[in-house]
Formats: structure tokens, sequence, C-alpha cells
């Protein structure tokens, strides 16, 4: 046993993945002793090469067997990539948000900026100028480089598999789970196949993957703090949580991760009594630095240069504040606009409010309440949003003819809506939505009304001068608080039902509070053929203001992403579908001269993640009770195995999957690819753990059974590898795949 002991390298586990053969004399027979060799010359010339080569690849599988893995990842990634020349799926939102930074053109979507900014910069590499529509189903033209952009997405799906397979060795992995976490993540049908597209997907999975591992490898040097490396990977794993946030916000989910497991270091950090302050608080430092300060500053700088790039007005100007769409190149916003208002001009009035639109009023009446014209709060721009200032009724009529009179701070004064006629007016009852405040609606006219079409004007703050004597276009923010009620007109981010199209709720808010930023409001456009035109566009919005400003808009737009139950999404699936594997996804059109793209997983990696995860439920249960009954079989480091390299990985897939069952938005099979990289990782823990027997048993024994698994994975992919490169021909002819009714595959 002693010289067994020794064949291995000083402080490697005998079942470690990295472990280092020497070559040194075993014995052989019953006493112990060493045997003479009776080989021939001949023997050991023809066997000395083979072992060398051996023990070669042994000693540097850490570097040839992700390399081979890559090969593999990058053919199945990329292997007629370009064979469906259609725009498909998600390719008509993703694709056309690349052409808006290629023309330079403000946009709005519910993600944050950098996998689309990353999607522009694949189309600039390709030659693409941005001047393609990319509606679903088009075919690209020819000037498109379309396959190259498809190319440049792969790469991050591809990159994924090297990823998986360090993560499973920073987790303390033998080689045989280690190879097999990395299998899985190579031959997941699903990953392969969104990562061919244009899409967010392969990004937001690619820094992902880097996070777990940045704090994986971390973990892993919590002896060695404030080295060189120990600050290496704090810093890199802040900056690609930033990354992951800034592509889409699920990698708030993973951020969550990082931020337990701080907690729980740092609070064991706390409970060693021989660490002095000084040192624990250079531990507070250091983390709030690593993983919040700089994923703040990473996903501040990608709005930066969001905004940077996108300095041409475009579809998206009406989410941002009127200041900042005033500074876009080719913007209508205050061009033109006479500078301060006067009785009889024509406005519009934009809510400040983070994510706020243009006060807007359409024909259709409030289903209940008191069934009068409804008010809004509308992104959009027309000519409902337009309204005229006007004197109260207690004043002499608007005479056109007539001086200019300014509205001026304390002015009460009356709207008109400009397409209807009616006044903005309301009255004590209770708004459709939000029961505490009073309803806003339109009602009379210029001659029918009563004091409930008073607005008291209230100027909070101007950009452009001290002087409240005048309202100013654009710089000029102010309140505008009912006379007779004293509520105060407010668009909060609430949104009504259908009835009222989507669009945000508009009330007055009983209770005065003047920091809030919702019942702030500025003129936008302004038209009066008697004033002279102005040039508020010379005053520019603060960046800050308009990083915050755009996340909320973003938010709101998000929460507003429900379900309409007057329409069926076939493309949407429910939670509970996905860890079963009982759902898949067609990404385009069915008909015969299509090629044909569906969403979905492998049947083992999916059924073998999800019974991993009730595995592992039981394997810590039974230690518990076995604990609780006086048994302790179980070491310090086999404890932290479980707990580091088995429960996180499982607290990444509940954090990536429950939210998903608790909110009301529209979800698809996608949403679950994140949660699934955490599942897999809990697969390898689980395997290698039960397995531990079979590898002190018999390593022959132990490979057969992973043998067997490997073989299950890949042949599982290949049998379904046309859902990955393209079902070609009638549909009929893939009916061999459609194991489930639910797995759409054939119609």
């Amino acid at each position: 046993m002693a010289a067994d002991r020794a064949s291995h390298t000083t402080g490697a586990a005998q079942d470690s993945p990295d472990l280092r053969k020497r070559n040194v004399a075993r014995p052989s027979g019953s006493n112990g002793g060493l045997t003479l060799s009776t080989d021939t010359d001949d023997d050991k010339k023809t066997r000395q090469p083979q072992q060398s080569i051996l023990s070669v690849l042994d000693e540097y599988e850490f570097l040839i067997a992700p390399l081979i893995f890559t090969l593999f990842s990058f053919f199945t990634r990329m292997y007629k990539i370009g064979l469906s020349p259609i725009v498909t799926w998600d390719e008509a939102h993703f694709g056309k948000f690349g052409s808006h930074y290629l023309k330079r053109e403000f946009y709005f979507d519910v993600h944050p900026p950098l996998g689309k900014m990353l999607v522009g910069l694949s189309g600039y590499l390709a030659g693409y100028n941005g001047s393609f529509e990319f509606k679903s189903g088009d075919t690209y033209p020819e000037e498109i480089n379309y396959t190259f952009m498809r190319l440049f997405n792969s790469t991050f799906g591809a990159l994924c598999v090297p990823l998986a397979y360090f993560t499973a060795r920073e987790l303390n992995l033998r080689r045989s789970a280690v190879w097999l976490v990395t299998l899985m993540v190579l031959c997941e049908n699903s990953y392969a196949t969104i990562s061919r597209f244009i899409l967010l997907d392969s990004m937001l999975l690619f820094f992902t993957f880097t996070t777990v591992l940045c704090w994986a490898r971390f973990h892993r040097l919590q002896k060695e703090s404030f080295t060189l490396e120990w600050f290496l990977w704090l810093f890199l794993s802040g900056i690609s949580i930033g990354c992951v946030c800034s592509v889409k916000w699920v990698g708030l989910f993973c951020t969550a991760l990082v931020g337990l497991y701080t907690i729980e270091d740092l609070w064991n950090k706390f409970g060693e009594f021989k660490m002095p302050k000084v040192e624990y608080g250079q531990h507070i430092v250091a983390r709030v630095v690593g993983l919040i300060v700089i994923p703040s500053l990473v996903y501040m700088f990608s709005f930066y240069l969001h905004f940077l790039v996108l300095e041409n007005s475009g579809p998206g100007d009406a989410q941002m504040s009127s200041l900042f769409q005033a500074n876009l190149r080719g913007t209508e916003v205050g061009k033109d606009s006479p500078l301060e208002i006067a009785y009889g001009s024509r406005a519009t009035l934009k809510n400040m409010g983070y994510g706020g639109g243009l006060l807007h009023s359409h024909v259709q009446t409030y289903p209940e309440g008191s069934q009068q014209q409804q008010i809004t709060c509308y992104h959009h721009k027309d000519a409902n949003n337009d309204w005229f200032f006007y004197p109260n009724r207690e004043q002499r009529d608007y005479d056109p003819e007539a001086p200019l009179k300014y509205v001026a701070d304390k002015d009460v004064i009356r709207m008109i809506h400009s397409q209807t006629g009616r006044n903005l007016h309301s009255h004590q009852m209770s708004a459709p939505v939000t029961k505490a405040d009073h309803e806003v609606s339109c009602y009379g006219n210029t001659t029918i009304g009563d004091d409930k079409d008073h607005w008291t004007v209230e100027v909070v703050s101007d950009a452009a001068s001290s002087d409240r004597s005048k309202i100013r276009t654009l710089t000029t923010s102010f309140r505008l608080r009912h006379t007779s009620l004293g509520c105060y007109l407010r668009a909060g981010n609430v949104n009504l039902p259908q009835w009222g199209f989507k669009q945000i709720e508009v009330t007055c808010a009983k209770e005065n509070k003047p920091r809030d930023v919702y019942t702030h409001w500025n003129v936008e456009s302004h038209w009066n053929e008697r004033l002279p035109a102005g040039d508020p566009g010379s005053y520019k919005s603060p960046f800050f203001r308009d990083f915050l400003h755009l996340n909320v808009a973003m938010m709101t737009s998000n929460n507003a992403l429900v379900p309409d139950p007057d329409k069926q999404d076939d493309l949407a699936s429910q939670f509970w579908q996905w860890p079963i594997l009982n759902v898949g996804l067609r990404m385009c059109g069915w008909d015969d001269h299509i090629v044909k793209y569906f969403l979905l997983g492998n049947p083992m990696v999916y059924w073998g993640s999800t019974l991993s995860l009730l595995s592992i439920g039981l394997l810590v249960g039974w230690y518990l009770i076995r604990w609780q009954r006086g048994y302790d079989e179980l070491k310090q480091a086999d404890i932290d195995h479980i707990h580091y390299s088995g429960l996180y990985p499982v607290a990444g897939w509940v954090l990536h999957y429950l939210p998903f069952v608790a909110m009301a938005r529209v979800t698809y099979v996608h949403h679950y690819y994140p949660a699934l990289y955490f599942a897999i990782l809990t697969t390898g823990f689980v395997v290698n753990w039960l397995t531990r027997p079979l590898a002190r048993l018999d390593k022959r024994v132990e490979w057969a059974v992973y043998g067997v698994l490997y073989a299950v994975i890949v042949g599982l992919f290949v049998l379904f590898r046309a859902v990955v490169f393209g079902m070609e021909g009638d549909n009929k002819n893939w009916r061999h795949l459609k194991w489930f009714d639910s797995w759409r595959i054939t119609d």
C-alpha cells in the first residue's frame, strides 16, 4: 500500500482528475515483493511507446480534452448554419435592433443593450448597412451576409462547452464526471439550435457560464485571500456579472447566486475569531468593489455606449425624456417650437416619471365609473396627444386676436383635447385600477363644463432659467393640481386592461408628494404661429437621469408582457412543462419548402438533470437522517463538496426557475435554458458522488457506467440532429421524432 500511495504526486487525492502518476516499480506476488521481469527486450520496446503516449495524454488531458470538445462544439453550432435563408423566429427583433445601431437610430426594447450592440457589431463586420427590415419569414437579400452574423452569434454558444468543462473541474468533480457535464452541454440539442441564429440567448448563456466559472474558481482560492490571482478572479466575476445583466435581466438571478455565496462567505469569516477586524473589513470592501461597483460600472457603461452610438432620432424616442429627444439628430421634438407657452398654444405634455409617456385621450370611454372619455399616457406620437392651453371659466374666453398672455406659475387653466374638444377633468370617483386616486377623464367642451375642469400650474424647476413667470418648452417641470379637489395629475407605471389598450393609467393623486416625479410634467412639442421659434434643444439631459429613465421604462414594458386572454399564443408554454421536456417550439413556418427548426432538448439531458435535482434532495435527506442518528461517515471535505458542488448548483437552478413560476408575463421554452445549465451541473455532482464506490472498487467498472451515459447522450443528439441542423422537405418525414403529441414536430 505504501508503494501504491507513493505512486501519486504529493498532496493529490487518488481520485483527483488532475492526478499525475509517476513511473515507479509496483509490487507483485503474494509476498508483496518485486518480481523479476521476464519480458524480452523486444516486448519492452513495443510497449514503451504505448505507455509514453498514454501518460502524455493523461498528463495533458486538461488541455487535450477541452480542445476536442470545443472543436465538436463549433461543428454542432455552425454546421449548415446558413441553410435557411429566411428570417427565423426572434431574428425579426434582434436583427432589426442591430440595424438601428448601424443606422445609429434610437430605439426602445425591454432588454439591456449589450447583446444587441454585439448583434450590430456582427452586422458591421459582415458589411451590412442596416437597411433590411428583418420581417419575420422574409428571405434575406443577397447583399446581407446573414451567415456571418449567425456564425458570430454561434461562437458564444460554442464557447459554452469549454467553459462547462473548466467549471466542472473547479467544482472538484472527477474526470469522468467532468466529461459528462461537458458532453451534456455539447449534446444539448436546444443549446445547439438556439445558438445558430441572430438571437441574444447564446450571449446570455455564455456570460452565465463565465459567471459560474469565475465564482467556482474564486471559491477554490478562498484560502489564498488577497493574492493577485484571488483579486483577478474576484474582478472577473464582477465583470462577468455586469455583462450577463447587460444582455438580459435574467442575469440578475445569476447575480443573486453569487450574492448568496458572498453573504455566506462573509458570515463564516465573521465567526473566525482569529481574523483581525481590519482584515475582515478588507474582505467586505474587496467584495463591494468587485461584486457591486464593477458590475454596476459595466452595466452603466453598456448604456453609455448605447446613448453614444444612437445619436439619431428613431422609433424609440418617445420612451425618453423630452430634453433627451431634443438632442437627437433629426428629431421633431422641440424643433422650431416657441420657447414660452402662451394661452391658445397647442402642445404635448410629457410625464417626467421614469418610463413616462405623453398625455393622451381618445374617443373610447371608461367601461365603468363615470363612463366618460378615457385619459391615458401613450408613448407613440399622434394627434391624440395634442392639447390647448385655455383660460379658466372664470376668465374671459380665449380670444386669438387679443394680446398674448403667457402661462405662468400658479395660473389656473383649462386643458382642451385638440381632437375631441373636451376638457381635462377629474371628479370624486375612484380611478379604474388605482382605486385610492380619483379618476381623470375628458368631459364637456369649450362651453359646457364646470370648475372641475380647472387645474393650477405649480412650477417645480426649470433647466434653463430661474424665472418662474413663464412655462418653457422642454426645460420647465411643473405639476397640475386640481383646483377643486386638491389632487395632482399623475401617470405611474400602471397599465390599464385591454379595454384601455394596455396604455398607462392617468389618475388624480390625493397625496401631495412634491418629489413624486410621476406628477411632474413638461411641454414636449409646442405650436403657436404668433410666437417665434426657439432652440430648446441646446440644453443637455444628464446621463444618469437618462439611464434611470430608460431602465424604468424597460421595467414597465416588461411588466406589460402578460398573456392576452383574447389571443392564443401557440409558441408560449408553462413553467411546469420545461423540466420534463413536455413541449418544444417551432421557430419558423412549417411549409414543406421551408427549412424547419424545432427547439427541443436532448431527452437524456432534460430528464436526467431533472431526476438529479430530485436525487440530491434525497441524498442530502439521507445523510441528515444518518447524522441525526449518530453516523459520521462524512468528513468535513465531503460536506464542503456537497455544499459547494452540489447545493449551490441547485440554488442556481431554483433562482433561475422559480421567478418564472411566479411572474405573470408570457413565457417560452428558452426561458428555462439558464436554469438547465445549473441542473446539468447538479447531474455531474450526483453521478460523481454515486459512482465513488465504483471508482474505488474498479476504475474500469466506473468508466463502463459513464460510457453508457456518454453513448446515450451522444446517440440521442444524433437521433434528433435534424431539429438542430434543419428539417428539409415534408415534416412527416420526421414523425419518428414525435415521441409525444405535445412535440409539434409534425402536423
